[in-house]
């Protein structure tokens, strides 16, 4: 046993956003040499992993485990990517039903994990945890100014009755339009079963021994101390922004948008627009972004997801309008698909992002220093698109809403503002940019902070062995 290397288990909630940042985690927790590693994983996911398996082959394995049916979720689904936001509650409760099998693999393996690492959306492994007699660290792939405002919600639903819901006790007193607050908790029904469970499962976090975030001081200090003083006597770690092991790995597929960036000269006059792997716009939406980038005269790179329903192609959706393509030759371009976007990003000649506001683009944004023009439609979105308005003074908000339609004439203007020479929004980003990779550094607070989280485990190995 002396000579066994820690065992941790890791449980990525199957959602991209998430998944993604807590596997970024695990890679550095890899790369420590002294762990091994366990993902708790279903077949259909499994291929997300791969690069992270390729990386680590000695020490990384996994526990593929068959996803539990549910009345709700199509056959064959086994990532949110598949249903939509919609699908949280039945996921949630699907994977409860993991249990059995995971804590049957742990009695039968000589040398078990000492602690179980899982994703916030799955507070239910508290009690697994608890079962397995190990301690669980709850992974947060959000801001930290999230954590508090869905914990608020849950331990007083009466807050979702208002129109403008205010948090008293997070610092400025926030609020929100009702229907601007994370998706989650609009999806709460009193006293339905599947409904309570949720609720129940996300208050179960606060039970954690330690909390991991994947943010930093520079970007949201003040929630993050928040968070500090309510869960002091446990650990509390802010490691991000976390992404090394994914930067772009493919960048043959994305080459083409790569090589017309080249040709520019004028250094951030390229507005990036991208909604993540989830949204896909409606017709009418997409004849006004169109309209807006077309009045703008700026130069952009406009990521479109391509339709996957008949319905879909029927009704408009993801169509770029006809004829736009050719009026905008030269100054614009438009990528059908994947794009490799943190290359993009980080181009010298792009200088904005018109974004959806999940927390893996924001940070993406941050890191590569581009001002953010946000239009946050459902979950954590508009969380997020406060903290980068008010707060931060990296974006402005150019539409809200899953549904709405921006006036292209408006959005155009806008567009046109930020990306002109050196905007507010520029100046605060590059300035943000500065704090932030600070913090990943050498001896910076987020590297520092990934540091005490590594002793905390080897800790908990030498007990084991003890």
């Amino acid at each position: 046993m002396s000579n066994q290397k820690t065992h941790i288990l890791v449980f990525p909630y199957p959602a991209q956003g998430h998944m993604l940042a807590l596997l970024d985690l695990t890679h550095q927790l890899a790369l420590q040499n002294t762990f091994t590693i366990t993902i708790i994983i279903t077949p259909k996911n499994l291929s997300i992993l791969n690069p992270l398996l390729s990386t680590h082959p000695n020490t990384i394995q996994t526990l593929i485990l068959p996803f539990p049916k549910h009345p709700k979720i199509p056959p064959g689904a086994e990532n949110i990517r598949d249903v939509g936001n919609t699908g949280n509650y039945p996921f949630i409760n699907a994977l409860s039903n993991l249990q059995d099998p995971i804590i049957q693999w742990f009695n039968a393996h000589p040398n078990p994990p000492v602690a179980l690492i899982s994703d916030f959306f799955l507070g239910w492994t508290q009690q697994l945890a608890t079962k397995l007699s190990i301690p669980r660290v709850v992974f947060y792939s959000s801001t930290s100014f999230l954590g508090p405002v869905i914990d608020s919600c849950w331990s007083n639903p009466l807050l979702l009755q208002s129109e403008v819901v205010q948090f008293h006790d997070l610092p400025g007193t926030p609020s929100f339009k009702n229907e601007h607050l994370p998706s989650l908790v609009l999806h709460y029904r009193e006293s339905d079963p599947e409904s309570e469970f949720v609720r129940e499962s996300f208050i179960s976090n606060a039970a954690s021994w330690g909390f991991v975030l994947n943010t930093c001081e520079a970007l949201d200090g003040r929630y993050l101390d928040y968070f500090r003083a309510r869960f002091g006597d446990s650990g509390v770690y802010a490691v991000g922004p976390l992404g090394s092991i994914r930067v772009d790995a493919n960048l043959d597929g994305g080459s083409d948008v790569l090589r017309w960036l080249d040709r520019l000269e004028e250094e951030g006059s390229v507005v990036y627009v991208c909604f993540g792997s989830q949204k896909l716009l409606k017709r009418e939406q997409m004849e006004a972004l169109a309209l807006g980038l077309e009045r703008s005269g700026t130069r952009f790179v406009w990521v479109v997801k391509a339709p996957w329903t008949a319905e879909q192609i029927e009704e408009g959706y993801g169509m770029v309008p006809e004829g736009f393509e050719e009026r905008v030759s030269g100054r614009g371009i438009v990528v059908r698909g994947w794009a490799p976007q943190m290359a993009i990003l980080d181009h010298r000649v792009v200088g904005g992002f018109l974004s959806h506001c999940g927390w893996n683009s924001v940070l993406e944004a941050v890191v590569t220093g581009v001002g953010i023009l946000g239009w946050p439609m459902e979950a954590d979105q508009f969380v997020n698109a406060k903290l980068l308005v008010e707060d931060m003074g990296v974006a402005v908000r150019v539409c809200e809403g899953a549904d709405s339609v921006p006036d292209p004439d408006e959005l155009g203007r806008v567009i046109a503002r930020v990306m002109s020479g050196d905007s507010r929004q520029k100046r605060r980003a590059k300035l943000m940019k500065e704090g932030v990779v600070g913090a990943v550094r050498k001896d910076g607070v987020s590297s520092n902070e990934l540091d005490e989280f590594v002793k905390a485990l080897k800790q908990l190995g030498l007990k084991r062995r003890s």
